[in-house]
């Protein structure tokens, strides 16, 4: 295959992920790497919305990112308006910050109906490791395009051999379970600015992430998954 064909099938590649408007974020190990360090029991599960977005198509997919078309500083209030457009696929836009409450909205109301509730985690998981994705945060146009499959994988051949790497950028979050949909508003507001604020730096200085970098925002996605789990445990006594 000479040089001129393999350019073709590279540009044509590039092209058709680029209509598709899909994207797909951090690769299944470094979510499983993610729900590790948080101290998931079922780790395993992390990467499962990933899967279900081959059957389930753009009604999964727009759960996985927020295309800020105005760069727009993300409220809690935005977080918790977003819960509406859970598994909508008409929302160009994407409502990853919503799908994470909204997840865990289901996880809450499916335990206490007696229902097996599990997979309702799995999903808030997976979510909770796309919003330290920077160009899960950003708008998704030419530079985001190009470098977006680099980013996704930029750890993903060490990270499940690191999760301490992970560990060590942790920090502690408090949900208060009286108060727990607000206060997971303003955490998630809170790391998707982190997020968004690199990935216009990166798209600045047109560059991938460091390996530091990686690091520090999967611990940001650690920490509040573990804060979810622990404080789960609290509302459904």
């Amino acid at each position: 295959m000479n040089r001129i064909c393999i350019r073709f099938l590279i540009f044509l590649f590039l092209t058709i992920s680029g209509l598709s408007g899909t994207s797909w974020a951090w690769h299944d190990k470094t979510h499983i790497a993610i729900a590790k360090a948080a101290g998931y029991k079922y780790w395993f599960n992390a990467a499962g919305a990933d899967i279900t977005k081959i059957k389930a198509g753009a009604s999964e997919e727009k759960n996985h990112y927020f295309n800020n078309y105005n760069n727009a500083n993300v409220t809690a209030r935005m977080v918790l308006e977003q819960a509406n457009k859970y598994n909508d696929p008409s929302d160009d836009e994407g409502h990853l910050y919503g799908a994470i409450i909204s997840a865990l909205r289901e996880y809450r109301s499916s335990k206490l109906a007696g229902k097996y509730a599990e997979y309702h985690i799995a999903f808030a998981a997976h979510y909770i490791g796309d919003l330290s994705q920077p160009l899960h945060n950003v708008l998704y146009d030419d530079f985001n395009k190009t470098h977006h499959s680099v980013n996704d994988g930029i750890i993903d051949d060490e990270v499940l051999d690191k999760v301490n790497e992970i560990k060590k950028n942790m920090y502690k979050i408090n949900l208060r379970s009286s108060n727990f949909d607000e206060d997971l508003a303003r955490e998630i507001a809170r790391i998707a600015n982190i997020s968004r604020i690199l990935g216009l730096k990166m798209r600045a200085e047109n560059r991938d992430m460091t390996r530091e970098e990686a690091y520090t925002q999967l611990g940001h996605s650690a920490s509040l998954l573990q804060a979810v789990l622990s404080s789960l445990r609290e509302l459904i006594k």
